[in-house]
């Protein structure tokens, strides 16, 4: 799943390199946190936060039976 966010992120990005996701996992969830260069947050995000609930849906329907919730936070 980590790797599902880098790949995504990454390709959205004009800095890849700089794509860092971690992941914190807490008792019920599953959280990655995803920093990017602060020229790209922009691109993470998109209008209106468009591009970010898009990434947010596509783990989310990733995850599956996991039986944690899994979100993504831009950090």
């Amino acid at each position: 799943m980590k790797a599902l966010v880098e790949t995504i992120a990454k390709a959205l990005v004009d800095h890849p390199d700089e794509v860092r996701v971690n992941a914190v996992e807490h008792e019920r969830a599953l959280v990655y946190e995803l920093s990017v260069h602060p020229d790209d947050m922009g691109k993470i995000i998109g209008k209106q936060g468009r591009i970010a609930k898009a990434l947010r849906t596509v783990v989310t329907a990733a995850s599956g039976e996991t039986g944690k919730r899994v979100t993504v936070e831009i950090v």
